[in-house]
């Protein structure tokens, strides 16, 4: 939930809400479209009507919970640099990005249902990480841990030297993420993943 969001709130309300969104990940990850409100109301512990006040169609619950995955990924970026290094703060959100990735692919067939109904889950959701990976790469070029050539942004100066940015590294995670989801994908996807890092890293 956005700061805002939760501003403008009362604690029980809060609190609710993010019952809800938990139980409604876990049902649209395991049933897909089948998932039902009331289940997913009797897995938070809250009434019909509670659920509807905070998410009056079902298409406004999927979205919402896909857009309290992104805001929990996005917002991790500024967590990890606060407790430990740039470059292993980089490599914990990409296990945090791959956990968000098969979360996505798990809601795939409520996705597409909000979408077919006019929705925008996925607006500026590519800006956001990138925004975020770039926060990542600025950090670690400034304290020293990761090449001093990667830059926040894919912009660049006209004919300035190309820098590895926010999406190029965006996209070679996605790349990995493709592996997940077979046997024994996770640990392939880890073991990439520290590869990627390692070339990334200042020498």
């Amino acid at each position: 939930m956005s700061t805002s969001t939760r501003r403008g709130m009362r604690a029980d309300a809060a609190r609710n809400r993010e019952l809800l969104l938990d139980a409604a990940l876990a049902a649209f990850a395991a049933d897909g479209t089948d998932a039902t409100l009331d289940g997913i109301a009797k897995s938070a512990g809250v009434g019909i009507g509670t659920l509807y006040r905070h998410f009056p169609t079902r298409e406004a619950l999927v979205e919402a919970v896909y857009r309290n995955e992104l805001d929990r990924l996005c917002d991790a970026a500024d967590d990890l640099l606060t407790r430990m290094p740039a470059d292993a703060a980089l490599r914990a959100w990409m296990d945090r990005f791959v956990d968000y990735m098969v979360t996505k692919k798990h809601m795939a067939d409520a996705l597409r249902a909000v979408v077919a109904s006019g929705g925008t889950p996925f607006a500026h959701s590519r800006e956001r990480m990138g925004a975020a990976v770039g926060r990542l790469l600025a950090a670690g070029a400034a304290d020293g841990t990761l090449r001093p050539d990667l830059a926040p942004s894919d912009v660049t100066e006209p004919g300035a030297t190309t820098c590895v940015g926010g999406s190029d590294v965006l996209v070679g995670m996605s790349g990995v993420c493709m592996t997940a989801n077979e046997p024994d994908g996770r640990a392939q996807a880890g073991r990439l993943l520290d590869l990627l890092v390692e070339g990334l890293r200042a020498r």
